[in-house]
């Protein structure tokens, strides 16, 4: 009798807040050593602020992210949250998204993926015209965020991820043109 082979998976680690203003450093050398120390397959880095794609056996990604978190702490002093989604999910969020990417440049169209699903309720008290230009949706543990003049100028992304916001959830946000490349860098 043989054994059958672990169907892997193609996933993208999102790290919060790394290599930003000078504080958290980890460089992208590095992070592909400790994630192929892990045991992923295929380790690769995608800019300098926190996007590695790889192939694992795993399924549970919360178990991948707790994993890859443990080891960076232990690795670089100090903890940095990770989220793992794998590349259907990814592709799921590109094609549900509510604005015209197409159309937009990739700095005013952002997903901020969280690390888990926020009660309907949660951005209730943001009177989103108020906003305006700005605007936002929430998606599957994402929100979607079409600022105009860019992330930082967006006074919408203030109030929308105040840690009173986010109180209890991960968050950490990319630009579009990066969602592109990780669904690119996930796909089959």
């Amino acid at each position: 009798m043989t054994k059958k082979a672990a169907t892997t998976k193609k996933y993208a680690a999102l790290l919060r807040g790394i290599n930003v203003g000078g504080s958290k450093k980890v460089p992208m050398a590095e992070l592909r050593a400790v994630m192929t120390e892990l045991g992923y397959g295929d380790v690769a880095t995608y800019l300098q602020s926190g996007n590695a794609v790889f192939t694992s056996p795993e399924q549970d990604t919360g178990l991948l992210a707790r994993e890859l978190e443990r080891a960076i702490e232990t690795r670089f002093g100090f903890r940095v949250a990770c989220l793992v989604v794998d590349g259907a999910y990814l592709r799921a969020v590109a094609d549900a998204c509510p604005y015209p990417a197409a159309e937009l440049e990739g700095r005013q169209l952002h997903a901020t993926f969280l690390s888990q699903q926020p009660a309907e309720d949660r951005f209730a008290a943001i009177d989103g015209q108020a906003f305006l230009p700005e605007e936002f949706a929430v998606g599957d543990k994402v929100v979607y965020l079409y600022a105009p003049e860019g992330l930082g100028r967006s006074k919408l992304a203030e109030a929308l991820f105040r840690p009173a916001v986010l109180k209890g959830i991960d968050a950490t946000t990319r630009n579009w043109n990066t969602v592109a490349k990780l669904v690119e860098l996930t796909g089959d």
